[in-house]
């Protein structure tokens, strides 16, 4: 450890919304710092939230380089976010947020545990995990693990980090302004 201050495992951290978060993994701190970013963000009643991060390497497994993982709330907010996709060629497929998966971040002494007590459905407890720190109704997480750098299955892209989904943002939120004129 760099010093007695640091988190080690089994600390017990609070959130800037209030929730207790119990780090069994120090090297999940990414979303540790969203959570906080999230409630901050929701502090200005916002229509929609979109964050993107290189949250977990299940991401990269389940998907490739292929395609961004989107994670939603809200139907309208994802439609938007495909079709910006499909417009830009930058690929999203939409994962689930089931209930089930939430329960695995069970903590007996926090409100929440920063990562899942199981080996399976890494990306899935992440978004889970975030979305406990957002009241917005239209909320999407998209993890990027995966598009973060471009490999040969991207031939439109050169090798290298890509910026992805950047274009496919830029798409859905035109067509977002579309809707709310």
């Amino acid at each position: 450890m760099p010093s007695g201050c640091a988190t080690k495992p089994g600390d017990v951290v609070t959130a800037m919304n209030g929730k207790t978060i119990q780090v069994d993994n120090t090297d999940a701190e990414g979303r540790l710092i969203l959570a906080d970013a999230l409630t901050y963000a929701d502090s200005f009643d916002p229509s929609c939230i979109v964050d993107m991060a290189t949250l977990t390497g299940a991401m990269a497994v389940a998907l490739g380089g292929e395609c961004v993982g989107a994670y939603s709330t809200c139907d309208d907010l994802w439609n938007s976010l495909e079709k910006g996709g499909y417009t830009s060629g930058d690929r999203l497929w939409r994962m689930p947020l089931f209930k089930e998966c939430g329960d695995l971040l069970k903590s007996p002494t926090a409100d929440i545990n920063n990562i899942s007590g199981g080996p399976y459905g890494g990306s899935i407890t992440a978004a889970k995990f975030l979305q406990n720190f957002t009241a917005c109704k239209s909320w999407a997480h998209l993890d990027i693990a995966g598009v973060m750098d471009s490999t040969d299955s991207m031939s439109y892209l050169p090798k290298g980090m890509s910026g992805r989904p950047t274009r496919s943002i830029i798409e859905a939120l035109k067509l977002l302004s579309l809707v709310s004129k």
